[in-house]
This record gives structure tokens, C-alpha cells and sequence, in this order.
């Protein structure tokens, strides 16, 4: 039987959450999901080469970008570029006051409404010291859910 192997793409915005990044990786080379970092690609040829793409965090700008279809960074062009049969997970991570704009909403229910899965965002003190919800899922549960879309397309195989 051949190695079954499921590449995970991890892209971060500005958000200060992006801090998680090492925790994440670390976490995902612990469940033996990571293996190895390639040399970086052009945007198609990451397509291409990512079974599931996870953005985490998504802040506000680049959430507005995607759901606008604006391309003018690596991770944008990916996005646009991406295969809507795969898995895309997104990781919302911004002040509380601009993850309650109304704006933000219409563009994560744009995000789901092309298949993209969003991981919710927590409620607590931010960086800012602003308490409410808009913080970046905890690395446990993005974590989880990164594991549970890539068991699905390991029993897809």
C-alpha cells in the first residue's frame, strides 16, 4: 500500500495570535501531521501541492480581502487560487469591536458559503485588554479540527 500522506498548508495574518504559529506546528508534528517544511512555491504550485489550507489567524484585513477577491499577497493568491473540493479552514482572530461589525459577518458567511470551515473564534481578555469575544480559537481546538479534516481525506484514500 502506498504511504498515505495528506500535505497542510499554514498561513498566517497580522493578527498578534500569529504568535501561536510555533504551537500549532509543534502540536501537529506531536500527532506525526507534520513532517517536513518545503522550499517556499509559487502560489498555484502550493495549491497544488496542499490537501487542506488552514489560515490561522485570519484577521480583519486579509478576511476582507479573500471575501472581496483581492490578490495582492502569496496567501490571497492561494486562496483565490484554491480547489473548492478541498479543505479550507479559517481562524478568525481581531478586536472584539471589529469581529462585531456587521461587515464581518457578511464575509465569513461568504468564506462558508464557498465551503470554507470556520473555527470559531473565544471570548477573552486581548492583547489590547479589551475583554470579548474575537480572539483566535485555543491550538487544542484548531489543532482538532485540522486532524479531524485530514482523517477524512485519509478515509477518503
Amino acid at each position: 500500500m502506498a504511504e498515505r500522506k495528506i500535505n497542510i498548508l499554514i498561513c498566517c495574518t497580522g493578527s498578534v495570535a500569529a504568535l501561536k504559529i510555533p504551537d500549532i506546528v509543534t502540536r501537529l508534528k506531536q500527532e506525526n501531521a507534520w513532517t517536513k517544511r518545503g522550499d517556499p512555491v509559487l502560489h498555484i504550485d502550493l495549491r497544488k501541492w496542499a490537501d487542506i489550507l488552514v489560515i490561522a489567524p485570519l484577521d480583519a484585513n486579509t478576511l476582507a480581502k479573500i471575501s472581496h477577491g483581492i490578490c495582492d499577497n502569496l496567501l490571497t493568491c492561494v486562496v483565490r487560487a484554491w480547489d473548492l473540493k478541498k479543505p479550507l479552514l479559517f481562524a478568525p482572530a481581531m478586536n472584539t469591536y471589529m469581529w462585531e461589525h456587521p461587515l464581518t459577518r457578511e464575509q465569513t458567511d461568504k468564506l462558508e458559503g464557498w465551503g470554507y470551515r470556520q473555527i470559531p473564534v473565544v471570548e477573552k481578555t486581548l492583547i489590547c485588554g479589551d475583554k470579548g469575544a474575537g480572539a483566535m480559537a485555543e491550538v487544542s481546538t484548531i489543532v482538532e479540527v485540522i486532524l479531524e479534516e485530514r482523517g477524512k481525506l485519509l478515509d477518503e484514500r
